[in-house]
């Protein structure tokens, strides 16, 4: 009986690695811009929603680092930066864009805790992190 009723406990029990929710307005390791993360359909995505610091061209600046030329006129402002987030255990992985370089990279992002945001880009197995905190 003992055994059945830690089997039933097991089983109803949360699981440890499940992804905290990264839903909310982020502040960027350099305190630039105000990333909001949220739903995107199937997925979680997060854009551009404030700048802290203005961009060379202004609030206005557009794509101008855009590998495709096709892209270099969109705004920045409002412009996704992550896409195609889905839960993966305790992470959730997508894509993140760089403006600055207009290079996409792999991305794995989690919730260390209510406050803080970790997010990394990945070229193969070579990664790099920023940490981002909660925007008030």
């Amino acid at each position: 009986m003992k055994r059945l009723l830690a089997i039933a406990a097991l089983c109803t029990s949360t699981p440890l690695l499940a992804a905290q929710p990264v839903e909310g307005k982020w502040l960027t390791e350099e305190r630039d811009a105000i990333i909001t993360i949220g739903d995107c359909g199937n997925t979680v995505c997060g854009r551009i929603t404030k700048f802290l610091v203005a961009p060379p061209q202004g609030a206005d600046q557009r794509d101008v680092n855009n590998r495709d030329p096709k892209l270099r006129s969109r705004k920045l402002l409002g412009m996704p930066v992550l896409s195609g987030f889905t839960k993966d255990g305790d992470e959730w992985r997508g894509q993140i864009y760089d403006p600055k370089c207009g290079k996409t990279y792999r991305s794995i992002i989690r919730r260390v805790n209510a406050t803080t945001l970790q997010v990394k880009g990945c070229i193969g197995p070579f990664c790099q992190s920023q940490t981002w905190k909660r925007a008030r």
